[in-house]
């Protein structure tokens, strides 16, 4: 017995510092190997080319997704290494993948590198030189296995991560609907590749007796004394060697071959969806082609969508990251981005195969609900948490111009649709009363249909008709004033912007919106559009220049938020810095902040105030939707808890100054009139007021003591006004 397990010692004197790789597998074994792999590969590419065939017979997407290719490819390779969305919102989860990514990156290279040693340098030397070498030696072989054995160990350790919070602390974000069988298939698989490997080399470097330069491999070196330690023999590890080494090696294979099948495809579709991003996906929508009969607009079918959205449901990981920041959800709404997103993926799998077509939307019978539909805020935090950049606002808006075309529209949004369709605008208000909030003012507010401007201001719907919103209209023209800067406004000319409009699923109406601006317009003069709510600008920044058959009069860079304009004359207007006391904290509204990337502008002008800004724990990209978007404001919801209620619980509790924050301040009046309302309903009247950016400065500027002439009119910070409630010259 001793006789038959004797051991040939795996180094001689002289005999380069390497391994075999094929240690007691033998000559057939070594073909087998080769066959299983080459069966592997042809498996792995087969359903690479199937997944990509189906999205080829997806619709044509409406923007260039391939210009700058090498560009866009080096962008992705560098988000993917960095795991620079991995680390946002969650450390833990960035580390975590950090070390799953680096650590599979490196083993996969590792065993690239080695196959080309041993299936092309090899047999190349032997050919030209009649001698077979070998790059694995020395130097390069003990500083591979010290990469590998370090980086595999972070795998092992990244992967014992994820296990530990899916299993043990049990991430909530990681269950649900979707969480099946393949998810721990997957988690455990990746385990027991990156152990199996450690266990292979301990019993190798016990079974070949712990050659000295195998102390490099101090994971393998440690697993090997462990072996000894229970009791394992050099010639039972030589023994147990091949069992280990093709159980590693038929897992292996048979992983990489289920790849394009399951959940761990996403490590190509994720990469390809980086890649095909559009870095503007919900700033701007998709238009809707002019020969499109009403029955064929939206998603009426699963041919309907296009290659990427296609490509978006295969990139889903199931991370749970775009439920987790969902103010939907959070607010007890029937929406989980998550679900939306597989359960079409999950349709699209069944029509492949056969089964019954349904609505992919419907009010009651669809792949998707039109409550789940409604309860969208359209603010983006799904899309900005993606690790992989799965565009969920544009599908959702083709949902809904389905729900739209089939009279499944929620009743209030239907009676807001015709309010602007009859008058131009969503108050219902006749279009000659859309300047009146500018009465109270000893000043003319110039006109700028009639001549010529620097700044064409598009007050908005709400400044104009919204009695709480005329206060910030009218801080804004008195700050203009005070700057001495050449504006104007366009009167009963100026409409709704139709950015809501167009989230709800209204196309035809807001193209009408659309044509009606480019027209007033084209026949005023004017160098910068400038408008108060961050809605208004990102349509006039992002939408309207690119609407088809739109000849739209200003270029992207001509379209401004008034706070942007403002902090641009900060020093223009009498203030020293010191002129309120107030402790206050700023909310980013999603149109302007996570969507536009305006953070500074709003902040650097409450700081000229004089007031002291502390931050909400959600802030900038992370903030929290105030739940009026996506016409939010025009759906009464049952909910939970108000997305607003839970913003101002926010601000008293989770901050710095805690119950000192005196004022809460905005800078977009829909987020004004919904946290008006969150104060009545939370009972915060008694604790916080909500303010606006330009009524801060307004009144920095009445204690500067410095006003022009006649300029205080009916901007006053009304402190006892709630909600809607107007001031005493209201």
């Amino acid at each position: 017995m001793d006789s038959v397990l004797s051991l040939t010692p795996l180094l001689q004197a002289g005999e380069p510092v390497t391994r075999p790789t094929f240690w007691r597998i033998g000559s057939v074994g070594e073909v087998l190997f080769y066959y299983l792999a080459a069966v592997t590969i042809l498996v792995f590419l087969y359903g690479v080319y199937d997944r990509f065939a189906r999205y080829a017979r997806g619709t044509e997407d409406p923007f260039d997704r391939l210009d700058d290719l090498p560009g866009r490819v080096l962008q992705a390779a560098k988000t993917v290494t960095t795991n620079e969305k991995q680390f946002d919102r969650d450390l833990y989860g960035g580390i975590m993948h950090a070390f799953i990514l680096w650590g599979f990156l490196t083993l996969l290279i590792g065993t690239t590198i080695l196959g080309i040693d041993m299936d092309i340098y090899r047999n190349l030397t032997a050919w030209f030189t009649g001698e077979r070498q070998s790059f694995f030696v020395g130097d390069f072989y003990l500083s591979y296995s010290l990469v590998m054995d370090s980086l595999g160990f972070l795998f092992v350790v990244g992967v014992g991560m994820a296990l530990y919070r899916r299993y043990v602390t049990r991430n909530e974000r990681l269950w649900g609907k979707h969480t099946s069988s393949e998810d721990a298939l997957f988690v455990w698989t990746l385990f027991l590749l990156g152990v199996g490997g450690y266990l292979t080399e301990g019993l190798r470097i016990l079974g070949t007796g712990y050659p000295d330069f195998e102390t490099v491999s101090f994971v393998g070196w440690f697993v090997a004394d462990v072996f000894g330690f229970v009791g394992v023999s050099q010639s039972g590890a030589a023994a147990l060697y091949p069992i280990a080494w093709w159980s590693h090696a038929v897992l292996a294979l048979g992983f990489i071959a289920w790849i394009p099948y399951a959940k761990p495809f996403h490590m190509i579709s994720s990469f390809a969806n980086l890649v095909t991003r559009d870095e503007k996906a919900g700033n701007r929508l998709p238009g809707v082609p002019a020969d499109l009969a009403p029955d064929e607009i939206g998603f009426t079918g699963i041919e309907d969508l296009s290659w990427k959205q296609l490509l978006d449901h295969d990139a889903c990981t199931k991370c749970g990251r775009c439920s987790a920041v969902c103010p939907a959800k959070a607010s007890g709404r029937p929406l989980d981005p998550r679900d939306v997103v597989l359960d079409l993926k999950a349709y699209r799998e069944s029509v492949d195969a056969g089964g019954e077509q349904t609505p992919i939307v419907a009010d009651g019978g669809g792949v998707i609900d039109a409550a789940t539909m409604e309860s969208c805020m359209s603010c983006m935090a799904c899309m900005d948490a993606c690790p992989v950049d799965i565009e969920h606002v544009p599908q959702f808006t083709e949902m809904n111009r389905r729900l739209t075309e089939t009279g499944a529209m929620d009743e209030g949004v239907q009676d807001v649709m015709m309010d602007v369709f009859m008058k131009g605008n969503s108050f219902g208000e006749p279009q000659r009363k859309r300047s009146n909030w500018a009465d109270d003012l000893d000043f003319d507010i110039p006109d700028a249909r009639d001549e010529a401007v620097e700044y064409l201001w598009y007050v908005g719907d709400y400044p104009s008709f919204d009695e709480r919103n005329k206060r910030i209209a009218r801080s804004v023209a008195k700050i203009l004033e005070a700057a001495d800067v050449s504006y104007g406004i366009l009167y009963d000319d100026e409409k709704t912007d139709g950015n809501d409009v167009r989230r709800v699923g209204e196309e035809g109406l807001f193209e009408e919106l659309a044509d009606h601006h480019a027209d007033v317009l084209a026949d005023c003069e004017f160098e910068k559009i400038v408008c108060t709510d961050p809605h208004s600008f990102n349509t006039f920044k992002h939408e309207y220049p690119v609407l088809n058959g739109l000849e739209w009069p200003a270029e992207e860079g001509d379209v401004y938020h008034y706070t942007q304009v403002v902090n641009d004359l900060a020093s223009d207007l009498p203030l020293s810095g010191t002129e309120l006391d107030y402790t206050v904290t700023y909310h980013d509204p999603c149109h302007l902040g996570r969507m536009n990337n305006e953070y500074d502008a709003p902040r650097d002008l409450v700081r000229e105030t004089g007031c002291d800004l502390f931050e909400m724990p959600r802030n900038r990209a992370d903030s929290f939707c105030c739940g009026g978007g996506g016409g939010g404001l025009w759906i009464d919801q049952d909910e939970d808890t108000k997305p607003s209620e839970e913003r101002l619980r926010e601000a008293l509790e989770d901050t710095d100054a805690g119950e000192r924050v005196e004022k809460f301040v905005v800078a977009c009046p829909m987020c004004m009139t919904m946290y008006e309302d969150g104060r009545k309903t939370g009972n915060y009247e008694d604790e916080l007021e909500i303010v606006g950016v330009s009524e801060l400065l307004a009144e920095a500027i009445d204690a500067a003591g410095r006003e022009p002439e006649g300029a205080t009119a009916g901007v006053e910070v009304d402190t006892d006004a709630g909600g809607e409630g107007a001031t005493a010259d209201d």
